[in-house]
């Protein structure tokens, strides 16, 4: 019986033939993808004939003629040469279509396109799916179940709460006024915005100001921010993941994860679980945003998973304090760098509230020009600088241009409100733009969005605007610190590159006065 022994050259001859294939596979492939991405580059740019914009690179887009953190100010150029709309092409021949012009933005608002996957899949690990990020039927039916948490009885006992939280911030910056140096007032802000969001929405007891565990948790959302917003740059979650930013993106989320979970929704059920602590939740007329959480239950009868209950804890946590304080910081920024108006709405507050020791629901409609500078701060300063929507189907503007179904469309709130075919002299700090009476287009001014999915809690976050910028006015005048002058920053909430930083002087109070002479 013979055996047949393979050659070492046979072997390599057969391993040479597996690896010719393989190239030749592998070529295939590439020319494939590469036939495929240049189709779908050709039917863009055919669907996007009548939208012109700066000329771009093939592979990596508009991206390399700007630098980083530009976005904001290549909006603003860009809108004086393109009116209305103008593409933006990323890498590896994507895009997305900026729109700032009102007429386009209550077109697509009045419509039902879903969040742009693209755009927001990086968000889900840290927020989950909630109301947020869910479409379609789903969100249909969250929407309805939160909106009892938003009513006006459920809100106006709040506004004690946001006074109690405020005023410890303040006192804290008493202290801190001897250093005779800039306060960093975003960080200070977004402690007192949580510590907020914590009372009226999770019925948490007592402050957190002074936690260091809020303060991880409060960091931790500054990181996401940050790393989010870059994230829109990988393509691909696997790689991203092995990468260093990954990790970090990982670690921050399981931070923010154990602050909503262990601290908020385990402690609640906890309390829950209590003899005849149900039963008295029940008995309430209104309950809270957590409460309604816990309790309900969907169309169908089951109750909220686990993994549905965390997304929406962890949803309105960031958006219930991150934007409010976003929105809070550049409001006395905007005072500070123009003290007459800081003083005349000073004059209004201390008229309506003397020394500040009691604000009340029904004090907040009656300041109306303070109303209207945090407005027009709202306008130069939008907490969300921009939102996106896929198109499911194709739409038709007012002007006669089209986009065909599956363009991105990304609306730019920070673009429309500086749009100088919007609002005249749109740098120019102006509160008589929202004077009673003014004529406004109706999409002109969407600091807190527009149409069916608007932000569930803007009147929760008016009034903490009003509530913060009213008591910080009656303690301290705003001074801005000329050395550092914010440079505004596209994150997903608007951020300033170099921070918020303020000079605080303590004013007298009227009661101390008194009491001398």
């Amino acid at each position: 019986m013979s055996v047949s022994v393979l050659s070492p050259s046979r072997l390599l001859g057969g391993v040479s033939r597996i690896l010719q294939v393989a190239s030749l596979l592998i070529l295939l492939l590439l020319l494939i993808k590469a036939a495929q991405l240049y189709l779908h580059r050709q039917w863009l740019l055919k669907a996007l004939q009548q939208f012109p914009c700066p000329p771009s690179h093939w592979f990596f887009g508009h991206f390399q003629k700007f630098q980083q953190d530009q976005e904001l100010q290549r909006i603003r150029k860009w809108m004086e040469m393109f009116p209305s709309a103008c593409p933006l092409w990323l890498w590896g021949g994507k895009v997305r279509v900026l729109l700032y012009d009102p007429d386009y933005m209550k077109v697509i608002l009045g419509r039902s396109d879903p969040k742009s996957h693209g755009s927001y899949r990086f968000l889900a690990p840290w927020i989950g799916y909630g109301l947020l990020l869910l479409n379609g039927q789903t969100w249909f039916q969250h929407r309805r179940m939160l909106t009892p948490a938003f009513h006006y009885d459920i809100l106006k006992p709040y506004v004690a709460l946001m006074a109690d939280s405020v005023r410890v911030m303040l006192d804290k910056w008493e202290k801190l006024l001897g250093q005779d140096s800039p306060l960093e007032v975003f960080q200070h802000v977004s402690l007192m915005t949580l510590d907020t969001i914590m009372k009226c929405a999770f019925s948490h007891q007592g402050s957190i100001q002074v936690d260091r565990t809020s303060q991880s948790y409060i960091q931790a959302i500054s990181d996401l921010n940050n790393l989010t917003f870059c994230n829109a740059f990988h393509q691909n979650d696997t790689i991203y993941s092995l990468t260093s930013t990954g990790r970090w993106t990982h670690r921050a989320c399981q931070l923010a994860h154990q602050h909503t979970g262990d601290q908020v929704i385990q402690l609640r059920k906890a309390q829950l679980q209590k003899e005849g602590e149900l039963e008295k939740v029940k008995r309430k007329k209104h309950l809270d945003f957590l409460d309604i959480l816990l309790l309900a239950k969907m169309e169908n009868g089951s109750i909220l998973s686990d993994k549905d209950l965390r997304a929406e804890v962890d949803t309105f946590m960031f958006e219930g304090h991150d934007t409010t304080a976003s929105g809070i910081s550049w409001i006395l920024y905007a005072l500070a760098a123009h003290p007459k108006h800081q003083e005349r709405c000073r004059e209004e507050i201390h008229g309506l509230l003397g020394d500040g020791a009691s604000i009340t629901w029904n004090h907040l409609d009656q300041m109306p020009y303070t109303t209207m500078c945090i407005k027009e701060a709202l306008r130069l300063y939008p907490p969300v600088p921009g939102i996106s929507r896929e198109l499911s189907t194709p739409v038709t503007f007012p002007d006669g241009r089209s986009l065909p179904k599956g363009i991105t469309v990304m609306l730019s709130i920070y673009g429309l409100h500086h749009n100088p075919k919007v609002w005249p002299n749109p740098e120019v700090f102006d509160p008589s733009r929202f004077a009673p009476g003014s004529a406004q287009h109706s999409h002109a001014f969407l600091p807190f969005s527009g149409g069916s999915r608007n932000c569930i809690g803007k009147q929760f976050a008016m009034n903490e605007l009003k509530v913060a910028t009213a008591l910080t006015l009656l303690r301290f005048e705003l001074l801005p610190d000329p050395t550092r002058i914010p440079i505004p920053m596209a994150r997903l909430v608007l951020k300033s590159k170099n921070g918020i930083h303020l000079r605080l002087r303590r004013l007298p109070n009227p009661c101390e006065d008194k009491d001398q002479l």
